[in-house]
């Protein structure tokens, strides 16, 4: 489905992007690499910035007025990385400090004190923003209030969600930004080669266990591996997943939903969204279980309504 133009009303839009870079390098870092730290991987992030801004410029076709890049560093002293992104064009890095446990601190209060500063000040009309914490939304509402359109840009996760609920509900439009399309600006870091240590000369004893014959391996009978989520551990997420709603929402809205078992798109991506975080891995390259899940949430909907079990037999 072809994305729509960000602001196609707008004579003259003038935009801002705002990157969270911690949020950006971490997400991107798992969902590519299965990274946890930076220090796992290298960014071209020259590259990366360029990208970004052709895209952020396809959507609202405007005038930039600057790449916001929020970082951290040491003391705020910035890296060799850090000093050639600021001499960019149309970018202006934004620094927090690093903690000894390379913690940012005062990341988050940067972005949102830019954000409320440009729309207070009609300096643009629409701002793209790439974060996903919750403390982004009071900046939101308050450019918002202004007159401002906030887009808020994610990046594509593993499974779940790496973006705060409240936050995707305020914005005024949502991009996920694909694994594809970061692919090409993330790569491993190269890794130390241990020196060799020089081998030592064996024992007699080690001498003749080495001429001992290997036992052939054992034949390993009717092991096939398993691939795929369990069938049933996924239908009992789903039911799990009714039943937290039934708590919290209550049974009035869940009982807008019946009588099934077909559910909206927005209810059925949340439902897959959660049940993604019980499980702790992505049920997505798997159709199969998205079906099993449904199964399992409209069981528990109709044992709480006390009406005929009728899932799928698929």
């Amino acid at each position: 489905m072809a994305t729509p133009d960000l602001a196609p009303h707008t004579v003259a839009a003038k935009y801002a992007v705002l990157v969270d870079v911690g949020y950006l390098y971490a997400a991107a870092g798992e969902v590519l690499l299965g990274a946890k730290e930076r220090k796992e991987y290298r960014v071209a992030a020259d590259e990366l910035i360029q990208a970004l801004q052709k895209h952020a410029d396809d959507r609202i076709h405007g005038e930039l007025l600057r790449i916001y890049w929020y970082d951290a560093a040491r003391d705020r002293v910035p890296t060799v990385d850090q000093r050639v992104i600021a001499q960019l064009p149309w970018v202006k890095v934004r620094l927090g400090n690093l903690n000894a446990r390379g913690q940012q601190k005062g990341v988050d209060a940067q972005i949102r004190s830019d954000l409320e500063a440009l729309a207070r000040h009609h300096a643009v009309s629409d701002t793209i923003l790439l974060a996903g914490d919750e403390d982004m939304v009071p900046a939101v509402e308050a450019a918002q209030a202004y007159g401002v359109r906030v887009h808020l840009w994610g990046v594509e996760p593993p499974y779940g969600t790496n973006q705060a609920e409240r936050l995707v509900w305020e914005a005024d439009t949502v991009e996920v930004i694909s694994a594809d399309f970061l692919r090409p600006f993330f790569g491993r870091a190269p890794q130390a080669v241990p020196p060799v240590a020089a081998p030592a000369t064996p024992s007699p004893a080690q001498v003749f266990a080495g001429r001992t014959p290997a036992r052939p391996a054992a034949k390993q009978v009717g092991q096939v591996a398993k691939l795929g989520p369990n069938r049933q551990r996924v239908e009992e997420v789903g039911e799990h997943v009714a039943q937290k709603w039934i708590l919290t929402r209550g049974r009035d809205n869940i009982r807008d939903l019946l009588p099934g078992p077909i559910l909206p798109t927005v209810i059925d991506t949340e439902l897959l969204i959660e049940a993604e975080k019980e499980l702790g891995h992505s049920l997505r390259p798997y159709p199969e279980a998205r079906v099993w899940l449904r199964d399992g949430f409209w069981a528990r909907v109709y044992r709480e309504f006390d009406l005929g079990v009728g899932v799928s037999s698929k």
